[in-house]
């Protein structure tokens, strides 16, 4: 962790892509079934989202994307550098994807965390998130990628 040189937080240089996806990596963040560059990519071409990219000395240490959809903002891709941790690059970067979600109107911010991912969900405990009495569904629209990602989560559990 670095300590003593200020923490820097903006938006995303197209030339930062590949080097943030990298850090999800490493984060292990990413999954088969999500695509990060893909994910990038929205963010990139629409005025709802953004990814955010924490840096010290010029140095990427952390990122995250957020969004909005115009009632509740949505924060994905949180990463810190394994090297920078509790350093408060990870609330940093939740504060300004709040700070943006805010300036555009966005009254809550949602997130979603693996159940088995207890050290994140302590994380944003302790930033005053809270559960929800509700359960994540979702589909996926395409039937190809609908039967790719079935195909893509069954061998990552029978991996584990």
């Amino acid at each position: 962790m670095s300590v003593g040189s200020a923490l820097v937080i903006d938006e995303m240089d197209g030339a930062e892509r590949e080097a943030i996806i990298s850090l999800w990596e490493r984060c292990g963040l990413t999954r088969p079934w999500n695509d990060p560059i893909a994910d990038v990519a929205l963010a990139e071409r629409t005025e709802s989202a953004t990814v955010l990219v924490a840096r010290r000395d010029g140095r990427i240490v952390g990122a995250a994307m957020t969004g909005h959809d115009g009632h509740r903002g949505a924060l994905y891709y949180l990463g810190v550098d394994p090297d920078e941790r509790r350093g408060g690059v990870g609330r940093a970067l939740v504060e300004a994807a709040e700070a943006w979600c805010r300036v555009r109107g966005a009254p809550k911010l949602n997130l979603l965390v693996r159940n088995e991912n207890q050290a994140v969900l302590a994380f944003y405990k302790a930033l005053g998130y809270l559960p929800t009495d509700s359960i994540s569904l979702y589909r996926t629209l395409d039937p190809e990628r609908a039967e790719r990602e079935r195909a893509e989560k069954a061998a990552w559990a029978a991996s584990r």
